[in-house]
């Protein structure tokens, strides 16, 4: 007995120690490292930092509640009514109110939304659309529907966990909002040091100086060889070429014959070392099931017989962004096309002339398949009509939009980030966003 009494007494006092060191702690500053600017869309770290939605998605990928409590859809989705959370204010102590969402919204839908109009009753919006959207709670959980206002010095002030507390020295601070509606963030202060090569990322990690940095796709199998902790998320960047439908590539054979000549397995082994997978389609394979219908294999021989008798004259292809693998991969499409008989040169950097062909990456937010369609297709500068909220509606749909060939889809990638000893719970929601509220600093008093 007494045996017994001292084992239980040993596994407890191990419990207890363990719940120590796991239990989260209020406090400490979270450090944070990124390439870009924090505030570009849709994956920019200090939109969601500062903003709310109306609706937000969680870690499953279902659609919740956020600056609006619940909606219901009339009209066979033609018209939709969100009501607004009680007593949230902007960061500048404006209240929340439906004609402050209703602007928000209207200025984001400056380049066109799903819906045609967006008014106010009483303490709620309603969004009323020609055509029925069964997905507009998941589309306003998007980052480009994020709410905000303008304050009486010209700045956006936003709703979210942190606050704005200033720029020294070109590191942007972030304080915790204590009143936030969704409940108060673990850490005090978040540093996000913007526009940090991965190598400058890397160091800082290495002598303690930072806590979440980078991990492009094509250096996660680099990681763990330079003892990183890694965080990875489900494939949701889109690798893909767009294509002009006028001018030189004006005729769909020639687009097409492009599309048939691209070597994706290339990509995919060599440069990105086999992180994320192949694809022809626009949306991932995890979120239709249909994805394999469409063919990746390379078809030279039919690019051929398809460019023959209608050869265009030399056409440029330019990269978005400035990350050395895209580079390379640029360089090996164009060797692809000339192999195809196309004459390609890479466009110049900043160049004034429209390049024929653009490589691409796309980040995908939204886990609704129709909505992530509109979205995918509306990042192209594109529309697609979608006759029907179920799969096989949504799957024609991308069939005949892809079959225009100014889009060709070439590899799904992952976004990772590598992440300090002393962080605690930091994880990805389903639409790519670190859950940065939820995370917390082991050593936090």
């Amino acid at each position: 007995m007494f045996r017994r009494f001292v084992i239980s007494g040993v596994l407890l006092w191990c419990a207890l120690g363990a719940s120590a060191r796991t239990r989260q702690h209020y406090g400490g500053t979270l450090r944070v490292e990124v390439q870009s600017d924090p505030w570009q869309e849709p994956d920019g770290i200090a939109r969601r930092l500062t903003m709310d939605g109306l609706t937000q998605i969680d870690s499953a990928g279902a659609v919740q509640p956020a600056l609006s409590v619940r909606w219901e859809s009339q009209n066979d989705d033609h018209r939709w009514q969100f009501w607004i959370r009680n007593n949230v204010q902007f960061h500048d102590g404006t209240p929340l109110t439906a004609d402050a969402l209703a602007a928000s919204l209207t200025q984001a839908c400056r380049y066109g939304c799903a819906w045609s109009k967006v008014y106010t009753l009483g303490q709620s919006v309603v969004f009323t659309s020609d055509l029925p959207i069964p997905d507009l709670p998941a589309q306003l959980a998007q980052a480009k529907f994020l709410i905000s206002h303008q304050d009486s010095q010209g700045a956006q002030q936003g709703t979210g966990p942190f606050f704005i507390a200033g720029f020294p020295g070109g590191v942007m601070l972030f304080t915790a909002n204590n009143d936030h509606w969704g409940g108060r963030p673990f850490v005090d202060t978040v540093e996000v040091w913007p526009r940090r090569s991965i190598r400058d990322q890397w160091m800082d990690m290495s002598v303690g100086r930072t806590d979440v940095v980078e991990v492009p796709a094509e250096m996660l199998r680099q990681a763990p060889q330079q003892h990183l902790t890694v965080l990875a998320s489900r494939p949701e960047n889109l690798l893909l070429l767009q294509i002009a439908s006028t001018g030189s590539l004006a005729n769909p054979q020639l687009r097409q014959a492009i599309a048939l000549a691209v070597d994706r397995s290339a990509l995919y082994n060599v440069i990105f070392q086999k992180q994320g997978e192949i694809t022809a389609s626009i949306l991932p394979g995890a979120l239709t099931g249909y994805a394999f219908l469409f063919s990746p294999e390379r078809h030279l021989n039919r690019a051929h017989e398809l460019r023959s008798g209608a050869t265009p004259p030399q056409l440029s292809l330019a990269v978005e962004g400035g990350n050395p693998a895209m580079q390379l991969s640029a360089e090996r499409i164009v060797l692809n096309l000339r192999e195809a008989g196309f004459q390609v040169q890479m466009a110049p950097a900043g160049g004034k002339i429209q390049p024929d062909i653009v490589l691409r990456q796309i980040h995908l937010e939204t886990t609704d398949p129709r909505a992530a369609l509109d979205e995918m297709v509306e990042a192209t500068g594109q529309r697609v009509s979608i006759n029907g909220s179920d799969m096989a509606s949504i799957y024609r749909a991308e069939k005949e939009f892809l079959a225009t060939y100014t889009v060709v889809p070439l590899l799904w990638l992952p976004q990772a980030y590598a992440i300090g000893d002393r962080v605690r719970d930091l994880r990805f929601a389903a639409d790519g966003s670190l859950l940065i509220a939820d995370a917390a600093i082991e050593d936090a008093k």
